[in-house]
């Protein structure tokens, strides 16, 4: 067992601070400092815990160390804990779609067009923003819990740890690929069948805004099936072994079904020959990516529970659907 003590916490420059003693056990002799420190510091991550004891915030015995130092067990690990918020946006009062909440975790259904990160030129309105105004002990957290995003015109299901053990719980699950995310994708052209996409992406050479598949890039793979046919789209089931920024559009378009709508990586409107009327105003009038995350699964990561959490497609994504629905079967009666 670890055992633990707390020194009272006192004010300094209006922050609050605590010093955090923890006993090492005698069965963590012979190991590094900083690759036990995890063990006795439960939720922090070991890059953060290791740069706290270069910073000297964290003491073996009283005295800075390397963190590559070994321990013998029976020494005492300080760590002077500064509480300072994490974040240093603003809050904002902005609607969410709450799918899932309790004391860890909150599953929100994004709607297209709200931007998740606030970045140059959106400092505010920002799912970040809407997360503090929600819950404020958020600001304590690296990215207000925010562990994965979606791009600003993409809907649909995101994951943000309200808790630090939460938070590097969920990231570690991230990177093992642990998560497990399907979306619906709408696309230019009709593919005979589904497949795998395992093309490696990286930033495009000379756009800073797009990505592109490149030789030498990080490894990417996109599995996709057709679950619809029309005349010249296809409704797809896409889920990600990866999640790189816009692997979807990427791949898709690199395959050569771009995401209808796409403003980065289509290739204009596509319309059927005859096409109706309405789906010939819903085609132009559609101005994103037709891409939705629908579907989320993983292990809680406190208490280990299955969850699975499905989120329906936005009205216009349904829309335009319909408006592809009827046109193939106007094609087929005639």
């Amino acid at each position: 067992m670890i055992a633990e003590s707390a020194s009272p916490k006192r004010r300094f420059a209006g922050v609050a601070e605590q010093e955090f003693r923890k006993k090492i056990p005698a069965d963590l002799a012979g190991q590094r400092f900083d690759q036990i420190l995890p063990r006795l510091f439960l939720g922090h991550s070991r890059a953060r815990l290791a740069a706290e004891v270069k910073a000297g915030r964290i003491r073996l015995d009283g005295r800075e160390v390397p963190p590559r130092t070994l321990v013998h067990g029976g020494e005492l690990a300080e760590w002077e804990h500064v509480e300072a918020p994490v974040v240093g946006d603003q809050a904002e009062s902005i609607d969410l779609t709450i799918t899932f909440e309790d004391a860890d975790l909150l599953v929100i259904d994004k709607p297209a067009g709200l931007v998740v990160h606030p970045g140059a030129g959106n400092r505010t309105g920002t799912l970040l923003n809407a997360l503090l105004h929600h819950d404020p002990k958020l600001a304590q957290i690296p990215r207000a819990g925010i562990v994965h995003r979606l791009d600003k015109e993409t809907s649909g299901l995101l994951v943000v740890a309200r808790t630090l053990p939460a938070h590097t719980a969920l990231t570690r699950m991230l990177a093992a690929r642990d998560v497990h995310r399907r979306y619906a994708a709408i696309v230019n052209g009709v593919p005979v069948a589904g497949g795998t996409i395992d093309a490696p992406m990286d930033r495009h050479p000379t756009d800073r805004l797009r990505r592109a598949v490149r030789e030498g890039g990080r490894p990417a793979v996109t599995h996709y099936r057709v679950r619809e046919k029309f005349r010249a789209h296809a409704l797809l089931q896409c889920e990600l072994e990866t999640g790189r920024t816009h692997q979807i559009r990427v791949h898709m378009a690199h395959a050569g079904f771009p995401l209808t709508g796409d403003p980065l990586y289509g290739r204009g409107l596509k319309l059927p020959r005859g096409a109706t009327p309405r789906l010939a105003d819903a085609l132009r009038g559609f101005k994103r990516q037709a891409l939705h995350a629908e579907h989320l699964a993983f292990a809680h990561p406190v208490t280990g529970e299955a969850l699975a959490l499905d989120a329906e497609p936005p009205r216009d994504f349904l829309d335009l659907l319909d408006a592809l629905r009827e046109d193939a079967a106007g094609a087929g009666e005639s």
